[in-house]
């Protein structure tokens, strides 16, 4: 999540180049499709392709190689489901693998002030049901599916300064946990936590309250592999540094290296 493709063009670059990274997906890059800096990604080796919206939002993937298809927004759930206007899913499919990057919503505030469900919260809620679907047809085809980005979800305890800060947020409320529950029961494996069961470690640190210098984060910055795609997971890690940089984004890159 990058919290502004404009703002952080510069450290993205740098990252790409000290990363050797082959595909990037981004989140956050808040930028309208005819703004975003193709040039640029293409002088440093890299062809970007994005779904965007103004000031807020939008997704891309940065690849170094060509791939076969591209998806640009999360399917409908049927006929009668509308069309969302947020742009937070993008999709491709490489090597073949089913990579999907997406931006959930964050859901907050949970409630309203006559007390009923805020309707941020049923969209979240909503969202996941469509990427829940999207997992149960993409799983039917038996092949290696990725799903990463900015989940917006923090999964538990370990996975944040101070839990009891959290509770009740919709980046830890039961209903959100339920459901990412039942993505998990598709056998979408959080890849991250997978590989390191018993370590802290976070992707976000807020801007206010000095919360990276006290190491305040949280762990919301997801990777989630099916059965077939987590056979081929080599390393997965949260590389910290780009966070420490200056002007960096409030997010930093979580990233695994696949054996294909």
């Amino acid at each position: 999540n990058v919290n502004s493709i404009k703002v952080r063009l510069p450290q993205v670059l740098e990252w790409l180049k000290s990363s050797n990274t082959d595909i990037l997906f981004l989140q956050e890059t808040k930028s309208m499709d005819e703004n975003f800096p193709h040039a640029e990604f293409n002088a440093a080796g890299y062809e970007a392709h994005c779904l965007g919206q103004k000031s807020s939002n939008g997704v891309a993937v940065i690849s170094r190689s060509p791939f076969d298809s591209l998806r640009r927004g999360m399917p409908l759930l049927d006929e009668k489901d509308q069309a969302d206007d947020q742009a937070r899913y993008i999709e491709i499919s490489y090597k073949g693998f089913i990579m999907g990057g997406l931006y959930m919503p964050n859901g907050n505030p949970v409630m309203a002030d006559d007390g009923s469900q805020h309707p941020k919260l049923t969209y979240k809620l909503q969202w996941m049901e469509r990427l829940y679907q999207h997992g149960v047809r993409l799983n039917q085809k038996e092949t290696p599916v990725l799903f990463c980005g900015d989940f917006n979800i923090i999964p538990a305890a370990d996975d944040c300064w101070d839990i009891d800060h959290w509770r009740g947020d919709a980046l830890h409320h039961p209903l959100t946990l339920a459901e990412f529950r039942r993505f998990a029961n598709l056998g979408y494996c959080d890849i991250y936590r997978a590989h390191h069961p018993n370590t802290t470690a976070y992707s976000f640190w807020d801007y206010q309250g000095g919360a990276w210098q006290k190491d305040h984060g949280i762990r919301i910055d997801h990777i989630m592999t099916n059965p077939e795609a987590t056979d081929l997971v080599d390393k997965v890690w949260i590389d910290k540094t780009p966070r420490g940089n200056e002007r960096a984004s409030d997010h930093t890159p979580i990233v695994c290296t696949l054996n294909i």
